[in-house]
């Protein structure tokens, strides 16, 4: 289930709001311009599942999103864990990539279509920690500041959406914010 935990950007030990309640998570980001929407999952995806293979598996929603938002370009993006040096050195470039403050010159639009990975929105003087699941959609509109955590072990599967093909290219603003906020980790041992 979706996830909200608000901080002020200079105090991220203190929790201003912390909800699973999906009502109130979508009424809370679209006050900052944020949309989260759902989608219906449509059964795990497999190791190896071919990118076009997983859009068409959403080609309905993937054709009309685009349609009504004028994206032209599409890609997945795939994590599944796996016990080889090499899986864990490409996991942990990718996790150290995004876990740096950035923004795009584009809205940037995600759908998970299996696992878990969190956004971190830095609006005004808060920092909005959105741990996004398997039939989230969530878009950020361009130049929000913000990050991603896939997690120390990552298992998601999202599709990506693009304006243009170079939509995907962070503007990093060097600040060291991401490094002070509880990684998706952190936030989900809270519920337990």
């Amino acid at each position: 289930m979706t996830l909200l935990q608000v901080m002020p950007d200079d105090a991220p030990e203190v929790v201003l709001l912390r909800t699973r309640d999906r009502a109130q998570i979508a009424d809370v980001l679209l006050d900052c311009s944020v949309r989260l929407r759902s989608w219906p999952v449509r059964g795990a995806v497999e190791p190896g599942t071919a990118n076009d293979a997983l859009i068409e598996l959403y080609r309905a929603e993937v054709d009309e999103l685009c349609a009504e938002e004028g994206l032209k370009v599409t890609d997945t993006v795939q994590f599944h864990p796996e016990d080889t040096p090499q899986w864990r050195t490409r996991a942990e470039q990718a996790r150290l990539t995004f876990l740096e403050e950035h923004r795009h010159g584009e809205d940037e639009v995600r759908f998970f279509a299996q696992g878990t990975g969190c956004f971190y929105l830095h609006v005004q003087d808060r920092v909005l920690a959105v741990v996004c699941e398997a039939g989230d959609l969530l878009s950020v509109p361009a130049g929000t500041r913000h990050w991603f955590d896939m997690g120390p072990r990552p298992d998601f599967c999202a599709i990506r959406f693009f304006e243009e093909e170079d939509g995907w290219v962070g503007d990093f603003t060097s600040d060291p914010i991401a490094r002070s906020v509880p990684r998706l980790d952190a936030l989900l041992a809270g519920d337990r």
